[in-house]
């Protein structure tokens, strides 16, 4: 049987790690190694609780990963621009203790981390691929055999399959970036129609269509139909900015080998020096 890949956000991972774990870990001199330590004791947790062994590849965001989408659309993630950057200071020790447990890593400078995750997935359709975040868009991508793994959910909620974005949005992946194109998405700027909200995207998708089919769909009708019409350019364009690209060359081909056990956050702090 081959084995499943576990497609890890790595910049998604290290914030949860940084202000998302319940205490602060310090090293013996006092150090804040927090977001290190949280980084692999979540992981840790993640594969732990997979329903088998599986490979794990991490994803990191390039320092111009968002530069192509910003050239279409300057207010792309513009409302990130006073976000605190401390957790950054722990990735070269992230990358170093991804090294040392032999777990692949990509991070390309002109990239995002959502295009190289899409991109393995694509590039493997022999595999079944789990990505791990809690950014929705990555639902675009589950399938028959994608799924998404979000561990800050319930465990018994943690794996998305289709049906459960079916259940939970009134949609199907495919139309993950229509939908979002109308009702926005503030954590990357993007505006979406005023007044559309989940419920009327998914009324107005309902039984499978996509933005192209809804100006001939007779459904664009009332002061919502017209405020849709009034920004059609734009939402095709934040679509645009919502899709993934799964066609990314990619520096790192995986090795159809199930990565071994992970030791607990503490064993690779003391291998790297910093406990």
């Amino acid at each position: 049987m081959t084995v499943p890949l576990l497609l890890v956000d790595g910049h998604n991972l290290l914030w949860r790690a940084e202000y998302g774990f319940p205490a602060r870990v310090t090293s013996r001199d006092g150090t804040d190694r927090t977001a290190v330590f949280a980084f692999f004791a979540l992981l840790r947790a993640a594969t732990r609780n997979l329903p088998g062994p599986a490979e794990v590849v991490v994803a990191f965001d390039g320092e111009h990963g968002a530069a192509h989408r910003q050239t279409g659309d300057t207010g792309y993630k513009a409302n990130r621009a006073g976000l605190d950057l401390a957790p950054l200071l722990a990735l070269p020790a992230v990358k170093a203790g991804l090294d040392a447990l032999q777990i692949g890593w990509v991070e390309l400078d002109a990239e995002e981390a959502d295009d190289v995750i899409a991109s393995v997935a694509h590039q493997h359709p022999d595999r079944a691929a789990l990505v791990m975040s809690t950014d929705r868009d990555y639902l675009q991508l589950v399938d028959h055999r994608v799924r998404v793994v979000n561990t800050a959910r319930r465990k018994d909620s943690q794996l998305i399959g289709p049906a459960d974005v079916v259940d939970r949005y009134r949609i199907h992946p495919h139309q993950w970036c229509d939908f979002r194109a109308l009702t926005g998405d503030p954590a990357d700027n993007i505006a979406g129609v005023a007044g559309v909200g989940d419920r009327t995207a998914a009324r107005l998708l309902d039984g499978g269509l996509t933005l192209d089919q809804l100006p001939g769909s007779g459904r664009l009708t009332g002061a919502k139909g017209a405020a849709i019409q009034a920004c059609w350019d734009q939402v095709l364009a934040w679509r645009d900015l919502i899709r993934v690209n799964p066609t990314v060359p990619l520096p790192l081909t995986p090795t159809a080998t199930a990565t071994p056990s992970l030791p607990a956050a503490a064993r690779v702090l003391e291998r790297l020096g910093l406990w």
